[in-house]
């Protein structure tokens, strides 16, 4: 007797855990994070890619910021970034870019990249930061790209690789649609330089 009251309470409880657990996450209260999409599901957000010094081909899905907004907000509140993800800031011209973090809670590794796709430095940014002097660019910049801390240094990527940005035309497209001359549109130097 005693053991089938322990087997039908068992049996209650995990019942009660599912179902708990099925309205959580159809209320979108659930604290399990949502799987990454998988390699054959279509990604909505574009892609740069970074070529290392040791000729490896590094992807990487990026959110556009390129308005004054976008960029004042930019990870802010966030408590997870995917892994192979970021953020690509957009500014209209190279010039000495400074970062802060005030409210991004998550560590954020970010790369300071030039007009002709150049990487000109990376820092590690640390949570909550905003206290001055804030993390500036090594040399003037056009884009800056945040990624969650280490991805860079895990990957090989390093001050001096050149990074391939979403092509025009494409949705969330950052490439100028005039680069300048001998830099061809995807930021890499042409031939006819």
């Amino acid at each position: 007797m005693k053991r089938r009251l322990i087997m039908v309470t068992l049996t209650l409880g995990v019942l009660l855990g599912t179902t708990a657990s099925a309205f959580a996450q159809s209320e979108g209260l659930s604290d399990v994070e949502t799987p990454a999409p998988t390699g054959t599901e279509a990604s909505p957000l574009p892609t740069l890619t970074i070529i290392s010094s040791m000729g490896e081909r590094v992807p990487v899905e990026v959110e556009i910021a390129d308005t004054d907004a976008e960029r004042q907000t930019g990870l802010m509140g966030r408590t997870v970034l995917p892994e192979d993800a970021g953020m690509l800031f957009v500014f209209e011209g190279d010039q000495a870019l400074s970062f802060w973090m005030r409210d991004t809670l998550i560590p954020l590794s970010i790369a300071y990249i030039d007009a002709q796709g150049r990487i000109v430095d990376i820092l590690d940014m640390q949570p909550l930061d905003d206290v001055p002097p804030h993390y500036v660019s090594a040399e003037p910049a056009r884009y800056a790209l945040e990624v969650n801390q280490g991805f860079f240094e895990e990957r090989g990527v390093t001050v001096g690789d050149t990074v391939e940005l979403p092509v025009q035309g494409e949705e969330g497209s950052v490439v100028p649609s005039e680069a300048p001359e001998g830099v061809a549109p995807n930021g890499i130097l042409s031939e006819e330089a």
